[in-house]
């Protein structure tokens, strides 16, 4: 694989010896901690809060973590100097990415409201290109149908002909409706009637309300133009007049994003034991449970985990532009000759571990819900499923099937064949009544209600102050991180990661030195591990 060198500032004694004292006494209080029992009780909930606080002190300074951006490389510098202190030798392994910025913006004035990108609307991308620039200038509703959502879809023929923008001012912003012609028509007709921006909103029927890319031919279009949901279009509609300012602005660009990678010194290199959790943020945010949560866990893991001498190599991997679309995790499966992807037994996945209004997610790795497809799921991914379940059963604590979609960092792993696993507390997702009654918290509410937004933090600012003031009187929580979700899943972390060091039997069939079990070992005798 290939590397950068690590910053010289990791690799000083002087800077690890204070990294040392910095991490306190967790890294020497057991002195090899070798078995669930004693790992879980290494692996503490003051460790993994320590590194969430570094994570939101990153975040602060930088004002986020994702790929591509400078918060990223100081939690890459971070994770590197925590692992250099409890001994490990990490790597950091460089890739190239195409990374994109948006700061496009929706703004109206009288009463003042600021429309979130990507959620209440999109900048066009035109297929002729995509014109960036701000105009401001006084809405001008051009032929709405607000009627649409009770007729036939396509009614709407707003801003179809130049006779629609009779009596738009100068300088307006033109409000058009979807329907009838194309989106390029529209723009590029409120253009030659002098608008110096267009907002063009969803015509409202069932499954034309939400977001659409604009696409197509729009050769010559100068000014701004963004897309909007029906709601949005129409609520702009019912002031015509106001001000509202329209920005196209964005960065398309390519850059360097990196993984962090740290093994033990001890184990059998042919029958590797791997797991891992993205690293960055997306824009804007610090990304405190996705994904802070699993790193801090792994993290947390591997430095207690630096005196033990297992059977099995383990990996510890912290990659790189998952919010891009797996791109850390892909870049390293990808870079895999053949033996070495044939030297990995199994690979573990943490993807947001403390969601505050939580559930206990496994992966579905026997397919037991039937949401995969026949032969997506490796042979021996069940197996893993089963060691997670018997640690929740072993604390008496409930958990669920959490779907085998491959949609975080575990995808590129499976694709060459290699079984899986991991935990999951969920996202933008709604907690039913059923898990409310199994786990506690607020039904009809988001597992994570700040998924990918600015508010998952550890301050709590931004949040919904009722909603997590509800979650509350269930659960404690430090910002969006519940914290005895944390606590356990670290737990569940460690205890599967050590379970698979000294024996991965279980999945792949290669039995521990001196060892005469093999394959389809029994969850009872997991369990008879967590005892200690």
């Amino acid at each position: 694989m290939r590397s950068r060198s690590v910053l010289a500032v990791a690799a000083s004694a002087a800077l690890a010896t204070t990294l040392v004292a910095s991490v306190g006494t967790q890294a020497t209080a057991a002195p090899n901690p070798n078995s669930p029992a004693k790992l879980t009780k290494a692996v503490t909930l003051d460790g993994l809060l320590s590194h969430l606080e570094a994570l939101q002190d990153i975040s602060d300074e930088f004002g986020d973590r994702a790929a591509g951006r400078p918060g990223y490389d100081a939690s890459v510098d971070y994770v590197v100097e925590q692992l250099t202190a409890a001994g490990y030798t990490p790597e950091v392994q460089a890739f190239q990415f195409d990374y994109f910025e948006e700061n496009s913006e929706l703004f109206r004035t009288n009463p003042d409201r600021t429309f979130v990108n990507e959620v209440d609307f999109l900048r066009n991308t035109f297929d002729s290109g995509t014109p960036e620039g701000t105009a401001t200038g006084v809405l001008f509703p051009v032929d709405l149908r607000l009627d649409a959502p009770t007729l036939p879809p396509s009614t709407s023929t707003s801003g179809c002909e130049a006779s629609d923008f009779t009596g738009m001012p100068t300088g307006a912003i033109a409000l058009v409706q979807r329907g009838t012609c194309g989106f390029n028509v529209k723009v590029l007709n409120a253009q030659a009637a002098g608008a110096a921006g267009v907002v063009v909103m969803n015509e409202g029927q069932p499954g034309r309300t939400g977001l659409l890319n604009m696409i197509g031919d729009a050769t010559g279009l100068t000014i701004p133009a963004v897309f909007t949901t029906y709601a949005v279009g129409a609520e702009l509609a019912t002031t015509p007049g106001q001000s509202v300012t329209v920005t196209v602005d964005f960065a398309a660009e390519e850059r360097t994003a990196y993984n962090v990678l740290a093994q033990t010194a001890a184990g059998n290199t042919s029958n590797v034991v791997m797991a891992g959790a993205h690293l960055d943020s997306v824009q804007g945010g610090a990304g405190i449970n996705d994904n802070g949560s699993g790193s801090a866990a792994l993290l947390e893991t591997a430095i207690q985990m630096a005196k033990v001498k297992p059977n099995n190599a383990v990996r510890f991997a912290w990659w790189g532009a998952e919010e891009s679309g797996l791109l850390g995790s892909e870049h390293y499966v990808a870079e895999l000759s053949d033996a070495e992807a044939d030297d990995i037994a199994l690979y573990l996945n943490f993807d947001m571990v403390a969601s505050p209004n939580y559930m206990f997610g496994i992966y579905d790795g026997d397919n037991s819900g039937g949401t995969a497809a026949p032969g997506f799921i490796p042979v021996g991914s069940a197996e893993i499923e089963d060691v997670f379940e018997a640690f929740y059963d072993s604390r008496g604590l409930p958990s669920q099937d959490s779907e085998f979609s491959g949609r975080s960092d575990y995808g590129p792993f499976i694709a060459v064949g290699i079984p899986a696993g991991g935990l999951f507390t969920g996202a933008e997702g709604v907690k039913t009544a059923a898990e409310a009654a199994l786990y506690g918290g607020v039904p009809g509410a988001a597992y994570d209600p700040c998924y990918h937004q600015f508010c998952d933090n550890l301050t709590g600012e931004g949040q919904d102050a009722a909603l997590y003031a509800a979650l509350e009187a269930d659960y404690d929580l430090v910002g969006n991180v519940n914290t005895e979700a944390l606590d356990v899943n670290a737990d569940a972390i460690a205890t599967a990661v050590i379970t698979f060091a000294f024996d991965t039997s279980s999945v792949n069939g290669v039995r521990v030195p001196g060892k005469s079990h093999g394959a389809g070992r029994s969850v009872d005798a997991f369990r008879d591990r967590f005892a200690g």
